[in-house]
């Protein structure tokens, strides 16, 4: 009210009119104008929050963006990140939409059974024991339709090894193969999931499964989710990774940000809420550790 007065008259004749003192009026004018502990405290955390987000490709929500939080040990709870999310307007990239996709069925005595369906993934155990894999397509401009073949750990969610060809011959998932068995030596026994195209079905690939003691596995015809965690990562990766237009300059171009997203970032820093909110490394170490102690 004084501040709305003072357009009109002097503040001397206002305070003495209101028996205020003017030290006591411009003592609580600067108050009113500083930000309090709690708004300076959401301001930092502000700070924090926005370089998470834009580190994280703005794709991690408040769930993912509070537990870096935690782990940078930035004490706050998820609803005050949140709250201060949607006061900025920060919101989670969105995934693309889901399609599924069909591929060649090939001849009903090279298809195997669905022996991840047998295990059942509630008894998964330990690393290698399951690996799943698929191809799916990746756009660029000098190249046309370029094909990605990729395995992953199903127990981490860890990207072994991936592909990028212009072909989606069986050679693709051979190659992706080899660079999977560079950095892991499975134990006999091993099973390998996919769906019944003609690069998982055909003959040279299968025996070279049988000369290693993996177990292909295969999901039915038609139906993509028996692969779902394969299905998630590419969508994860399309949603992050893929230009705005879904189409990279170049085939090398696209072979670089795979790279960077899949070796740099997916397998060693984004964090997976299935996996409790640790990345596929992370939780690998936490898994190895739980079971030396175990054993011990």
């Amino acid at each position: 009210m004084i501040c709305q007065l003072s357009a009109h008259y002097p503040v001397r004749d206002i305070c003495q009119a209101l028996e205020l003192s003017r030290s006591g009026y411009y003592a609580a004018l600067r108050r009113k104008q500083a930000p309090s502990a709690r708004e300076q405290s959401n301001q930092r955390l502000m700070e924090r929050v926005q370089s998470i987000y834009q580190e994280h490709r703005r794709c991690y929500g408040s769930p993912r963006i509070t537990r870096e939080l935690r782990a940078n040990r930035v004490d706050c709870s998820e609803n005050r990140v949140a709250r201060l999310m949607r006061r900025h307007g920060l919101r989670a990239k969105q995934k693309r939409a889901f399609r599924p996709r069909t591929t060649v069925r090939a001849k009903e005595d090279l298809v195997a059974p669905n022996r991840l369906q047998a295990l059942g993934t509630d008894r998964l155990t330990s690393l290698d024991q399951v690996w799943v894999t698929d191809i799916t397509y990746i756009c660029t401009r000098d190249a046309g339709w370029c094909y990605l073949a990729a395995i992953m750990d199903l127990k981490s969610r860890k990207i072994l090894g991936w592909s990028l060809e212009k072909h989606m011959k069986s050679s693709l998932i051979g190659k992706t193969l080899d660079r999977a068995l560079a950095c892991r030596l499975p134990a006999p026994g091993l099973f390998l999931h996919s769906d019944r195209g003609c690069q998982f079905t055909c003959r040279d690939f299968q025996e070279r499964l049988n000369s290693l003691g993996i177990l292909p596995s295969m999901g039915q015809t038609g139906y993509c989710y028996d692969n779902a965690a394969m299905e998630a990562f590419w969508s994860t990766l399309k949603s992050e990774l893929l230009p705005d237009d879904g189409v990279f300059e170049s085939m090398a171009t696209a072979r670089i940000h795979l790279f960077e997203y899949i070796e740099v970032y997916y397998n060693r820093k984004r964090r997976h809420s299935s996996l409790g909110y640790l990345s596929p490394e992370n939780y690998e170490k936490q898994l190895q550790i739980t079971q030396q102690t175990n054993h011990n």
